[in-house]
């Protein structure tokens, strides 16, 4: 027979999950951030299920919270409010496992969570509050039919974000969307077959996309060596739709704006097989990522430029002797993420309705300025990891309609939107310079 439920030990991961977001509830620190900050020391089994829980809650929070304004008048103190939402989590994926059974164990979990972290009094708060809980989780999902509003609160996204949506891609398409996004996120890898010998290694599981595949669970310890090795990197296919867009050639000199943390750098290099790669980026914490991509580069000339490229980059690139025109450029540039809020999970709650006017025009701007170091005939590739026309279609058009753009014209375009492609969402536009 086995245990009682209240008898079984804590799990570290779950109190450590608690304590993250007790934190996160409190500063609203960002997820990638959170989750540094575990100890080095929670490793394997207990690491991923503390990142499982803590993506959870903030993936679910919207919904989460709701419930709980409706069952408590007064917030408790964050310590035990982490704990309400890590079981309001816990209620979810019940419902979604058809497990009834599980409820009763989560709730008993929860009290005893509740004595070790907060107070036997809040412990009782716990106890009543999770059990109203439990039929508000199992509620099943909305018609099409609803509000931006109710939408919303149970995929938990803004409502203004839900309404944009509904605009642009029609109630179905919002709806599939929104449940994807609610999905844990899917681990795909490329595999370096011009730097490794040797085939890929069967636990990795083949896809529909050319060299990328899926890392199922379970075998981190033997995909940590590889990745370490250069032979394996991880990569969505999404972000591979840019560099094979631009399609650089051997012997090719290839300049990657906005290139941290370098897995686009990367992907042109190992394309490329032979030639010159130029980096640029602003200084910063990610600059490492970049330099250890670009130090696993093999055939290929990698320069490394800090700099901003809407500030003189031309001067600096003359500084550094480097060319001053590519025939290829790829200009990634930073975006709202809408694409990837599968692996972003925290980007919902801190994008703004004038984020889609702010960062349009920086992407303008960005896209003005690759521009100029597009050689005559050259190509020039503009991407976002967003779904949305203002980040994409708009920006491209008023880029063509400016006196900057007039030598350009649009080649072709790729737009992943998850709901259809099955990997994370983005946009990349081929744009050809006139020979002058």
């Amino acid at each position: 027979m086995s245990a009682p439920a209240s008898a079984v030990r804590p799990s570290p991961a779950w109190t450590n999950a608690a304590n993250l977001i007790a934190r996160w509830l409190d500063r609203r620190e960002r997820a990638d951030a959170l989750l540094d900050a575990l100890p080095r020391t929670i490793a394997g089994s207990e690491r991923a299920r503390t990142q499982h829980l803590v993506l959870g809650v903030i993936r679910h929070s919207g919904r989460i919270d709701a419930a709980l304004g409706r069952l408590i008048s007064h917030p408790p103190r964050f310590s035990t409010r982490a704990v309400l939402f890590i079981a309001g989590f816990e209620l979810i994926e019940a419902t979604a496992d058809n497990d009834s059974g599980r409820v009763a164990k989560i709730v008993h979990h929860a009290v005893d969570q509740t004595k070790v972290l907060a107070s036997p009094a809040e412990a009782r708060l716990v106890n009543a509050v999770v059990r109203k809980l439990a039929p508000l989780m199992a509620t099943p999902a909305p018609t099409l039919n609803l509000s931006p509003d109710e939408l919303g609160e149970y995929f938990s996204h803004p409502a203004w974000l839900v309404r944009s949506w509904l605009a642009q891609f029609g109630p179905e398409s919002t709806r599939a969307l929104l449940e994807w996004n609610q999905r844990p996120a899917t681990v795909y890898a490329r595999w370096r077959a011009d730097v490794s010998t040797e085939p890929p290694p069967d636990f990795l599981k083949p896809t529909a996309w050319e060299g990328t595949y899926e890392v199922t669970s379970g075998h981190w310890p033997e995909v940590e060596p590889l990745l370490k090795a250069g032979k394996l990197y991880l990569q969505d296919p999404s972000t591979q739709l840019p560099a094979k867009l631009l399609a650089p050639q051997a012997g090719e000199t290839v300049l990657d704006l906005c290139a941290a943390p370098g897995g686009k750098s990367l992907l042109l290099a190992d394309t490329m097989k032979s030639g010159r790669l130029v980096a640029v980026d602003l200084p910063g914490p990610r600059i490492d990522r970049l330099k250890e991509n670009l130090s696993r580069i093999v055939g290929v000339e990698a320069a490394l430029v800090q700099a901003d490229a809407l500030e003189n980059l031309a001067v600096v690139l003359r500084e550094h002797r480097l060319p001053l025109e590519y025939s290829a450029v790829l200009v990634d540039v930073p975006c709202s993420n809408t694409g990837v809020m599968r692996h972003r999970v925290d980007v919902k709650w801190r994008l703004q309705a004038g984020d889609f006017k702010k960062h349009p025009q920086q992407q303008l701007s960005l896209l003005h300025s690759a521009a100029r170091m597009v050689s005559p005939g050259g190509r020039l590739v503009y991407s976002t990891c967003s779904i949305d026309a203002e980040e994409n279609e708009q920006v491209v058009r008023a880029f063509l309609a400016s006196k900057a753009g007039g030598p350009f014209a649009l080649d072709k375009s790729v737009i992943s939107r998850p709901w259809t492609t099955g990997h994370d969402g983005g946009a990349a536009f081929l744009l050809r310079r006139g020979v002058d």
